[in-house]
């Protein structure tokens, strides 16, 4: 009875999953019918094993999520992103509970290998045990720093992390073989799973980009901080250019009531995370920082609950909740407020691009180099990016 129910719950996942068209190849969806999640999943019961849902399996000591088994509508976009073909050999940054790595081992079959890097010890070892209960034992999980691929079984036909990475580390490059493919999250504020490619001045290009939203790479390879935490309430603030974040001033702004205002166009969450948010970052207001923003479950902060973005200046704040149709909630004046109202304008009068049109390089790092029109770069670790919306699509 509980092998029938859990594959009814199976079934459902995946039916659901290709209504919404996030599942639209036959290897993957065998994939998911034949690996049984809820092994990777064993405390939960199985509606919410078999839940289109982020489960976070592992928390720091503050609550902060360290580890997490990703949302299948999110890994089976990415792994479309990463086309796997049997016989490929994949390298995986971030085991989590290890479901993603059996998936990618069912694909490339018994010619294929899949090698899994996780960089928790006790993440790896119950991943290893999950696999071993679901019958996947040939999955190689590796105990080391993600950032430095894993040389014995390179060069890699594809290679994928199921964290967000500040910039792709060298020796994912020299480890990727010159016609493969590099699944990533990357990004600040707005993140995006990039599936790159090798060009041939040897930069990295990604035509398709999926906004999403992962754990960040730890390790030799971590970039700085984007998140910041308003005065000990439950509202993190995630942006690019947190260093420009004063939280005690953030908290002074926050402090003061907040005028319900709308934006005149009542968006939903997608119209947001796919075209509105990507446009935002790359034409924010002079003298505004832009940031998405996070509250804790059962921890409602200043007024605010549950995800959004917000444009943030020295005298005034507004934040726009994902979930609010067009509702925003202003702080300490009209000005954030009304540069928000202009970037929409603007967004409309453009035709509301989306992220459909969104392009990313990563190029090797130049100084002065040009902002490509309608777009920006950012300086990371090893690289340059340049994110751009293409006109032209």
């Amino acid at each position: 009875m509980g092998a029938r129910e859990a594959q009814v719950f199976r079934e459902a996942l995946i039916a659901s999953l290709k209504q919404k068209g996030d599942l639209t190849d036959p290897a993957t969806e065998a994939a998911l019918l034949a690996v049984p999640r809820h092994l990777f999943l064993p405390d939960l019961p199985l509606e919410r094993a078999y839940a289109d849902e982020a489960v976070p399996i592992k928390r720091d000591s503050d609550g902060t999520v360290l580890s997490s088994a990703s949302q299948p509508s999110m890994m089976v976009i990415m792994l479309r992103q990463l086309q796997l073909r049997p016989g490929d050999n994949v390298l995986e940054i971030g085991a989590g509970s290890g479901y993603n790595a059996a998936v990618m081992q069912h694909i490339v079959g018994q010619n294929g290998t899949v090698t899994s890097i996780e960089i928790d010890p006790q993440v790896a070892k119950e991943a290893r045990l999950h696999l071993q209960r679901a019958g996947m034992g040939d999955v190689n999980i590796v105990d080391a720093d993600g950032a430095l691929g894993y040389a014995p079984r390179a060069s890699y036909d594809r290679i994928i992390a199921s964290v967000a990475v500040w910039d792709v580390p060298p020796a994912w490059e020299k480890q990727l073989k010159p016609d493969g493919i590099l699944v990533a999250p990357i990004g600040g504020a707005a993140q995006y799973s990039a599936a790159f490619r090798f060009e041939p001045d040897g930069s990295l290009y990604s035509r398709e980009n999926v906004p999403c939203r992962f754990i960040a790479l730890r390790g030799v390879a971590a970039g700085p901080a984007v998140y910041r935490r308003v005065n000990a309430s439950g509202l993190m603030l995630i942006s690019d250019s947190i260093e420009q974040i004063d939280s005690v001033a953030v908290h002074v702004l926050l402090s003061e009531d907040a005028e319900e205002n709308h934006l005149g166009a009542p968006l939903s969450a997608g119209e947001y995370w796919q075209g509105f948010l990507p446009y935002l970052e790359l034409h924010a207001p002079e003298g505004f920082v832009f940031t998405g923003y996070l509250v804790a479950e059962n921890q409602p902060s200043y007024g605010l609950e549950g995800s959004g973005f917000a444009l943030i200046t020295s005298g005034s704040a507004c934040f726009v909740p994902f979930q609010g149709y067009g509702q925003v909630h202003a702080f300490a004046g009209a000005d954030a407020f009304m540069a928000l109202r202009d970037a929409l304008e603007a967004w409309n009068a453009a035709g509301r691009p989306s992220s459909d049109r969104l392009r990313m390089r990563l190029m090797a790092k130049k100084a002065g180099r040009p902002r490509p029109a309608g777009g920006m770069i950012y300086s990371r670790l090893y690289h340059d990016l340049a994110i751009w919306m293409d006109d032209r699509a």
